[in-house]
């Protein structure tokens, strides 16, 4: 994969991510690929291949919707690392499976069956609501406490 590549396809992310109001993604996603490595080099290879073919490739050509792109790669990303199941939480704090393309406006987690793990953030808003951000404090977090204002 060429430098030009990857350029044009963080272009087009980029642009995305202004259009809709999104909020960048890659900053979890690092951290999962990280965990991936350490734990199934073999898996970890996989990803990364996964990601130069179906992800910086199709963007970079203009093929797919670079947000969607992203998001499938953080849900594939998510669920090779910790099996579960993935929701959206609206801006009132209700949650609902995840059915097709996330409504950029909901929070999307990956909750893990592992019962001490933590929820997997796949998407989150620009601005969430107050039910949101309770929701990332104490399924991302673990926070038992209100944070102080």
């Amino acid at each position: 994969m060429g430098q030009d590549l990857q350029d044009e396809a963080d272009r087009r992310f980029e642009e995305a991510l202004n259009s809709q109001g999104a909020r960048d993604p890659r900053e979890f996603y690092r951290g999962l690929l990280r965990d991936l490595k350490e734990q199934d080099r073999d898996a970890y290879t996989d990803t990364v291949r996964r990601w130069k073919e179906e992800v910086i490739g199709p963007l970079a050509r203009g093929e797919q919707d670079p947000l969607d792109a992203w998001h499938r790669f953080g849900l594939q990303l998510a669920t090779t690392l910790h099996p579960g199941r993935t929701v959206m939480i609206g801006p009132e704090g209700r949650s609902s499976p995840l059915e097709g393309a996330p409504d950029w406006t909901r929070l999307v987690l990956h909750l893990p069956r592992e019962p001490r793990a933590r929820a997997v953030p796949i998407a989150i808003p620009q601005e969430p609501s107050p039910a949101q951000q309770a929701t990332l404090d104490l399924l991302v977090q673990g926070r038992l406490k209100l944070p102080e204002e």
